[in-house]
């Protein structure tokens, strides 16, 4: 039979794939190395496992006790997987910047999940760095691992990762592409396969507010460069010891709104469902297109799956909120986006006192008017008050037929929201549209001005 005796043997071995079409302008091979086949769904599973043995080698815990670590969330969730088989338990602090998806599944393994704010400087006492430390020293039997310093990080990409890249391609490998953050991956990649070819080039993708490009480029820590940023996985505030910096050609900065763009291309146009880093690192080969030939074979890894960010970058209103959605709101977007999609409606034979009553009932001021199931006329507070005014309505007697206009104009589902001004005006303050199940929905001004 072929089995494995535990979840922790499934780690490593991650596929390398071809991008096509998000790189048709890349003159080179680009392959994904495709982490997210790791148990844990992330390439910190490698790290998080090997710091975990290195410590119970090293007598730094004693069994049943607790592992302590500060993560973004990918790093905890290798950790929490080591320690379900091994029996240990898990607390985490993390950033308030990080995403609920990523909180939730720690919580789902059993670990106790610690949020610190993130623009707060990484000595505050309140930081996830400075919280780990303190637990460590007040748990009995704990062990704070310390993804930045500890070293392990870097040699788990040495012994397996880079390996794994060099093997897969034959030795062909050019140029590694990678986002950095604690630094293990990187550094630990570039010293196995600069050992196997010194010519290889690494390429660090980081961020907007992050310390790393200026300190590589200059030497200068500049706390200038450091602000908040969105992007989750690269980039830091602190210089990890996990970061090699003589092994690294080059970093190459890449915006929040570029990381997201791109992670959600990836989704669109390769189908491969990843995280907001890897978003970056797509970019960032894109970025330095220039630089690359025909002959060189590109490896960009992908640290994380995108199931970890359904509620930030893969999340229509998150984007828009932040201004990172390139396409403008059509119809559709705003009846996705409404909380109450009943179509309420008049009837023909109606009498107007009943309608009104509906209007203030429903805080609306016109409705579509049905006849037989089909919109066949509108009726607005505007049109029963011009017949008040006139003296042409009785509306204890009067019924909707003697008031309606005609019907509100129907538009498409794709239509965009900007292009309703060829619709909307002081006579017609609505318009219909039919979504695919076949249900009616009426679009105000009102709702228009919501959503732009």
């Amino acid at each position: 039979m072929d089995y494995f005796n535990n979840i922790l043997e499934t780690i490593g071995n991650t596929p390398l794939v071809k991008l096509n079409n998000i790189v048709k302008e890349v003159p080179a091979l680009v392959l994904g190395k495709i982490e997210t086949f790791n148990p844990g769904n992330s390439i910190k599973d490698r790290m998080a496992l090997k710091m975990v043995e290195d410590a119970e080698k090293e007598g730094r815990i004693k069994p049943g006790g607790t592992f302590i670590e500060c993560t973004s969330g990918n790093t905890g969730m290798g950790i929490a997987l080591a320690a379900v088989v091994k029996g240990y338990k898990c607390i985490f602090t993390t950033s308030d910047k990080q995403s609920k998806e990523k909180m939730d599944i720690l919580r789902a393994f059993g670990s106790e999940v610690i949020v610190c704010p993130t623009n707060v400087e990484p000595d505050d006492p309140r930081s996830y760095y400075s919280v780990a430390e303190k637990l460590s020293k007040e748990i009995p039997n704990s062990c704070w691992l310390n993804q930045y310093d500890n070293l392990s990080n870097r040699q788990a990409h040495y012994e397996s990762t880079g390996p794994e890249i060099w093997d897969q391609t034959e030795g062909k490998v050019t140029h590694i592409v990678v986002g950095v953050g604690t630094g293990g991956t990187v550094s630990g990649v570039a010293k196995y396969l600069k050992e196997k070819n010194p010519a290889i080039k690494i390429w660090g993708i980081d961020t907007y507010g992050s310390v790393f490009k200026k300190y590589h480029e200059t030497g200068e820590f500049d706390k200038n460069e450091i602000y908040p940023y969105i992007t989750e996985g690269i980039g830091e505030d602190i210089l990890p010891k996990n970061v090699d910096f003589s092994l690294i050609d080059h970093f190459e900065k890449v915006s929040d709104k570029d990381g997201a763009v791109y992670a959600r291309r990836m989704a669109k146009e390769e189908g491969i469902f990843l995280g907001y880093s890897a978003g970056s690192a797509v970019a960032g080969v894109v970025q330095l297109k220039e630089q690359l030939s025909k002959d060189d074979v590109v490896v960009v890894i992908f640290h994380d799956h995108g199931s970890r960010y359904v509620g930030k970058i893969y999340n229509d209103d998150w984007m828009r909120d932040r201004g990172f959605l390139d396409t403008e709101m059509r119809i559709k977007d705003l009846i996705d986006a409404k909380k109450n999609k009943i179509f309420i409606c008049a009837e023909v034979e109606q009498s107007i006192k009943e309608v009104l009553t509906t209007m203030k009932d429903h805080d609306i001021s016109q409705m579509p008017v049905v006849e037989n199931d089909k919109v066949v006329g509108s009726i607005t507070e505007r049109a029963i008050l011009n017949h008040l005014f006139e003296d042409e309505l009785n509306t204890t007697e009067s019924v909707v037929r003697n008031v309606m206009n005609e019907p509100f104009p129907t538009v498409e589902l794709d239509t965009e929201l900007k292009k309703l001004n060829k619709y909307i005006s002081r006579e017609n303050p609505a318009v219909l549209a039919e979504d695919l199940t076949g249900n009616w929905h009426v679009i105000t001004q009102y709702d228009i001005i919501q959503a732009l």
